[in-house]
């Protein structure tokens, strides 16, 4: 295997990468002071993009939570270009592409959560364990039948008064 090929590999975790690290100030990468918590980031982006955006309300909305398919769609992108498997444009990506392009949809589903959910840290946090628990849970022993799962109580309809609104935030 080619040099190049080793150091894109993300299959191959011995490979070295000849990258330098990003430095930067205090509780950035580079540095010994600790990772910068990401909410306090997401927070902050989520700000400058709703002083910076050309739509509100609505479809302000739904065009955030759009962007997330696009980022998807350059993960897409830099995948096919990391494996060569467009012939016409050959290896146009590294497996480095692919990580930075994860991390923007990473980010962009947090800023997303953050615009339905000014506790967005929470919601996550809250979903996060609910997720771990299900999925970490130990298996039944074999023949053994699975606990049921408690659905939520209903909501009720309120009795009186106007419909509930399907409007967003």
């Amino acid at each position: 295997m080619a040099d190049q090929d080793r150091d894109d590999d993300p299959m191959d975790r011995d490979a070295p990468t000849n990258r330098a690290r990003p430095t930067g100030p205090a509780g950035t990468a580079g540095t010994t002071a600790g990772p910068p918590d990401p909410w306090e980031a997401i927070d902050r982006l989520h700000g400058w993009l709703t002083a910076n955006r050309a739509h509100g309300g609505r479809e302000g909305l739904l065009l955030r939570v759009l962007k997330l398919s696009e980022e998807v769609g350059e993960v897409a992108q830099a995948v096919i270009g990391a494996t060569g498997q467009n012939p016409r444009k050959g290896v146009s990506h590294t497996w480095d592409d692919v990580r930075s392009e994860l991390c923007d949809v990473m980010i962009t589903a947090m800023v997303a959560l953050r615009e339905l959910a000014p506790d967005a840290r929470e919601v996550f946090a809250e979903h996060l364990a609910s997720v771990t628990d299900r999925s970490l849970r130990p298996d039944p022993s074999p023949g053994a039948e699975p606990a049921p799962e408690s659905a939520p109580a209903p909501t009720p309809e309120p009795a009186v008064g106007p419909p509930l609104s399907d409007a967003g935030p």
